[in-house]
């Protein structure tokens, strides 16, 4: 073995080995107690095969292969087919001093400890919300005077001191612009949902970034062109992209690629708070090659107030999850340095819409 034997045997959390083919070439002894299986029927089997994770990772696991990197993922259910599916955190990383050969390390949580986690911080969210919406609502009336104030004392000024008082101005114009996205943030309206094709709204996202924030970047479009219809509110949607497009761009300031790419994945299935499974199979992936997610901030990039920009509000991309959850689909990212991934999984449009029928 390529690992110390007595080390890995007393790994306390369940790991696994893997070849270049995905295949399980070991299994610690608390691996065998998680899973409920012996290491005899572990051994040479696909980790895909015995190892039930609810959630798409084999494409992320298959580029944290390929790039040598390591891959997090929290709060997922994984079991087998012996074992009952239990909330778990998981590490995959690559075995130093192989070319192909990777760990995977599963780390069960207690899920009375993450409900009442996920209590606390949808709490602390709210609440941090409410009181930035309400500062927002106080600070944009004096800025609107401070404003007043600075344009009426420009009249008189000469030219050299007209540029403190245009910088009052700006500044004040762009902090009112800050508060407003504070104050959309807590009052989106309820999704109109409605048959949408795909192409057409990411073809709009496109057009308008290509002219303006995203004049500097290259567009590629990679579309399924059998990909069916979603289910959605086109406005909300086109909004997203938007979003996803201007962080693109913004962090190829020298220029770029930023790739569009759409396919169907049936395989696809999300748990929803309310314990029930949507299936989600049209998928769109926004790809740049830029510098990628900051690591300190990778894994809460859609948590509010959180940004890796400076001056950035830390909503953008809040917002963008927020309103496809509303909307009823799931969003993710992997990234890397020269590889970002933001990947949207939406539901197919009823029957009935296309029917016509109520």
């Amino acid at each position: 073995m390529i690992v110390d034997t007595a080390l890995w045997n007393s790994l306390p959390v369940p790991a696994l080995m893997l070849d270049g083919d995905d295949l399980i070439v070991s299994s610690n002894p608390a691996a065998e107690s998680f899973l409920n299986l012996s290491t005899k029927a572990l051994l040479n089997q696909k980790i895909w095969d015995k190892v039930m994770i609810d959630a798409p990772l084999e494409g992320p696991f298959a580029r944290a292969r390929s790039n040598r990197t390591s891959l997090f993922v929290n709060d997922v259910d994984v079991g087998s087919g012996e074992r009952a599916p239990h909330l778990c955190n998981l590490q995959f990383a690559p075995l130093q001093g192989t070319d192909d050969m990777m760990i995977v390390m599963i780390s069960p949580r207690e899920i009375a400890s993450r409900i009442n986690q996920n209590h606390s911080s949808e709490k602390a969210a709210k609440s941090a919300i409410g009181m930035a919406e309400m500062l927002a609502h106080e600070i944009k009336n004096p800025l609107a005077g401070i404003t007043g104030a600075a344009q009426l004392l420009s009249m008189g000024l000469s030219t050299e001191d007209l540029e403190m008082t245009d910088l009052i101005v700006e500044e004040s114009r762009r902090i009112v612009k800050l508060l407003e996205q504070v104050e959309q943030f807590g009052n989106l309206r309820p999704p109109v949902l409605r048959p949408v094709n795909l192409h057409d709204v990411l073809d709009r996202a496109r057009q308008s970034a290509a002219v303006g924030f995203g004049a500097h970047m290259l567009f590629v479009e990679e579309y399924d062109p059998s990909l069916p219809q979603t289910l959605a509110d086109s406005d909300q949607l086109l909004q997203v992209f938007l979003n996803l497009l201007k962080n693109a761009s913004e962090a190829n300031k020298d220029g770029g690629s930023i790739r569009l790419h759409t396919f169907y994945d049936t395989s696809l299935r999300v748990r929803r708070s309310d314990g029930t499974q949507a299936r989600l199979p049209l998928q769109v992936e926004i790809i740049d090659d830029g510098p990628g997610l900051p690591p300190e901030i990778a894994d809460d990039v859609f948590e509010p107030f959180v940004s890796g920009r400076e001056n950035g509000t830390g909503l953008g991309l809040a917002l963008v999850s927020k309103l496809i959850g509303e909307g009823g689909g799931w969003i993710s990212v992997d990234s890397v340095p020269g590889r970002t991934v933001f990947r949207i999984s939406l539901p197919l449009a009823p029957k009935e819409f296309e029917t016509g029928e109520e």
